[in-house]
């Protein structure tokens, strides 16, 4: 089973073509360039609820792919392009089998707000995780009832499930919905399991010490576990099998990762793709920390308690406030493009 917010691939043919069953496209941003992979080639971002992905719109082969999982650190930087003023760059620190990554993604055009989507989905991606991880033990609870999650629908509740994990077994209930299968103990809810169908690799029923018993077995990167449940009657234990066995194959085939992302209006003329790319520079931090050091002394000096009344500046070509002493308007008026 392939696994894509895991992973982190390069120039897979077709990759923004191949989405698995389940991966939606959430945003796509044109006129990206991967500057530390593929200088001078202009592409696009498309941000899924699983993974981001870059292509190129000039040259199939080059692409990439960063699953949500992998990314340790992401942040944007202003950068300075010659030709078309300040910018923006997102940097993502990732890893993968034991390695380091690091992708610039530079915006070729002067959008300041041009990566916001990122950092939304990012952050959707990050608050879901019991859409695709198994849980022990964990907040899924209160006061004996489920937690149900947004896209969450609750199909059947089974009390009298007997957890076969201990020598003497754990008496609890069964919880079922359309994503995944809880069961908690009785005396103690806080001893539980919260177990999406993504992360089963099969579901059976076999003989044990206990008599017939529903067998599941989770996938190895959840940590390879042999589940136990005695469920009587014998007609009782089949039911719940056939149910179990049919939502984890509709799941496996659509599954629901929990990332519901309500995309913010695009207030911004498309730009063409087909752009020259400038030399781009980073902004000296050194200078932006002077500037902005300049305007939160304006903002915290004491006032002397004078009226400042309006008065034309000529700089401006507008009527403003009186500055206060020691200040002038070069001084706050070049701290705005920086912003």
């Amino acid at each position: 089973m392939s696994f894509e917010d895991k992973e982190i691939k390069f120039d897979t043919p077709n990759l923004q073509d191949r989405l698995r069953g389940g991966e939606t496209t959430l945003d796509i941003i044109s006129n990206v360039e991967d500057t530390k992979g593929n200088i001078g080639d202009v592409g696009r971002l498309m941000i899924t609820n699983l993974r981001i992905i870059w292509y190129s719109v000039t040259t199939t082969k080059f692409n990439l792919s960063v699953g949500w999982s992998c990314v340790l650190t992401m942040t944007t930087k202003t950068v300075a392009s010659r030709g078309r003023g300040t910018t923006q760059a997102l940097y993502i620190l990732s890893i993968s089998r034991n390695s380091r990554f690091e992708f610039i993604f530079t915006n070729l055009t002067n959008s300041q707000s041009k990566f916001s989507s990122v950092f939304d989905i990012y952050r959707l991606y990050q608050s879901s995780t019991l859409y695709r991880e198994m849980k022990l033990r964990s907040s899924i609870l209160h006061e004996g009832s489920l937690n149900v999650l947004q896209m969450e629908k609750v199909f059947n509740t089974l009390n009298g499930v007997w957890n076969l994990s201990s020598d003497q077994g754990n008496l609890g209930t069964f919880i079922i919905t359309n994503i995944r299968l809880v069961w908690f103990a009785n005396i103690n809810e806080t001893f539980n399991m919260s177990l999406p169908y993504i992360q089963i690799a099969n579901i059976q029923i076999r003989d044990s010490k206990y008599g017939l018993a529903l067998v599941i077995n989770t996938l190895k990167m959840s940590g390879g576990y042999v589940l136990g449940f005695r469920i009587d009657p014998p007609e009782k234990l089949h039911e719940i099998y056939k149910e179990l066995t049919s939502l984890h194959t509709v799941y496996s085939e659509t599954p629901i990762f929990g990332v519901d992302y309500k995309p913010k209006p695009d207030l911004e003329p498309q730009n063409n793709d087909h752009l020259s790319i400038d030399d781009i520079e980073e902004i000296d931090e050194k200078k932006s920390n002077e500037i902005n050091h300049n305007f939160s002394a304006y903002l915290s000096a004491e006032d002397s308690g004078e009226v400042r009344r309006p008065s034309y500046c000529k700089e401006l070509g507008f009527a403003m406030e009186k500055l206060k002493e020691g200040f002038k308007i070069k001084d706050l008026w070049e701290i705005i493009p920086y912003q």
